[in-house]
């Protein structure tokens, strides 16, 4: 069973605070996933993803910042396609985006013109967020019941 590795210290950590908080989070997904049990495959992805930003320091903290933000998107994105992992409150942001465009919008268009009001369309939106955070927030507790939600927001 293989690993996944560390990543090593980072210069300028400490005099960038918003790469020290992306530094941060991206160990502490890192961390969240090593008391996972990975398939072997998956790990070798995050082994060279995290080689990747071990092996950058003469990038600036700008560029080291897209870069790991960028390798964090594809081990969520691998994770979450590949073994059904999210983050906490995933469904729930998922959805609410979701609820406003899927039911909100077509909600106060149908309010509109049912009133004769065209400038009503706004207030459906309220009903699509609410809709889309009751869908979204039961699929993560689901999620977390049947132990697919990791412990990082």
């Amino acid at each position: 069973m293989k690993t996944i590795n560390k990543l090593r210290g980072v210069k300028n950590l400490d005099s960038d605070i918003r790469l020290n908080q992306l530094y941060t989070q991206f160990d502490t997904l890192l961390s969240e996933l090593r008391n996972r049990q990975l398939p072997d495959a998956i790990v070798e992805t995050i082994n060279s993803e995290v080689e990747e930003i071990n092996t950058s320091n003469s990038l600036t903290t700008n560029d080291l910042r897209k870069v790991i933000k960028k390798k964090q998107t594809a081990i969520l994105k691998l994770i979450e396609n590949e073994l059904k992992l999210v983050p906490k409150n995933y469904h729930r942001n998922l959805w609410l985006a979701l609820g406003m465009t899927v039911f909100g919008i077509p909600l106060g268009v149908l309010a509109g013109v049912l009133l004769k009001k065209p400038g009503l369309f706004a207030i459906g939106l309220p009903f699509g967020v609410a809709i889309g955070v009751t869908v979204g927030t039961a699929m993560d507790k689901k999620a977390a019941k049947e132990n697919k939600q990791l412990n990082i927001n």
